[in-house]
């Protein structure tokens, strides 16, 4: 499957792609086209290089890697990040089961459900999904929240259920957090980020950052 492909000396083009080039390693990144407010958004700041120099400034074990404050390019050691932001948010696009939070997938944070019951998107902050892998009896468990907090809109498919117990990933929030592209290479630098040692605020120690972003075509 191309969520387990490994990272490469470089960034290959097939079709719409960003490339983040990090301190650890090289992420690929495929955008989908049924998204289109985001992967425009997402390009978009690519190509004005609002990405370069960010640092991954929350770090979760088996959980998720998240870039993308603009406060974070020139933050101190110390420093608290995560609420530099854009002067906008996105329209939510909910496209499950097509895209969903399994391992490698890519979605934009937000603030909360009572500041922002429309569940827009953050204008820039991004994280990349790593999960953990769940069993029949945990995805039960799992459809019963998402029941409760979408209302009953979305539903574990047997294709997504078989992925999560396989490969793994974020099933509680699926039709919460809108999920925009999908990891092609690189998860393996992924893998290394994650599990890097941070401290209580989810920062990691050894600062963690975005060289440079940049969009791949075809060609």
């Amino acid at each position: 499957m191309a969520m387990m492909m490994l990272a490469t000396l470089g960034c290959r083009a097939q079709q719409t792609k960003v490339c983040l080039e990090t301190s650890m390693g090289d992420i690929t990144i495929e955008l989908f086209d049924d998204t289109p407010i985001h992967r425009d958004n997402f390009i978009k700041l690519v190509e004005e290089h609002f990405y370069d120099s960010l640092l991954f400034h929350r770090v979760i074990s088996d959980f998720m890697i998240q870039a993308g404050d603009p406060t974070s390019r020139h933050a101190e050691a110390d420093a608290s990040l995560g609420d530099g932001d854009t002067n906008y948010t996105l329209e939510a696009e909910f496209r499950v089961p097509q895209h969903y939070h399994r391992r490698g997938a890519v979605a934009m944070a937000r603030e909360g459900d009572r500041e922002n019951p429309e569940r827009r998107s953050s204008g820039c902050q991004f994280y990349i999904v790593w999960g953990r892998t769940f069993s029949p009896l945990g995805l039960e468990k799992v459809q019963e929240r998402l029941d409760t907090m979408t209302g009953g809109q979305t539903k574990i498919t047997e294709e997504m259920s078989e992925t999560y117990r396989l490969y793994g990933g974020t099933p509680h929030l699926d039709g919460q957090y809108t999920v925009f592209g999908q990891v092609t290479e690189g998860l393996d630098v992924v893998d290394r980020i994650q599990q890097v040692e941070t401290n209580e605020e989810d920062r990691p120690l050894n600062d963690v950052r975005i060289l440079r972003a940049t969009v791949v075509k075809n060609q």
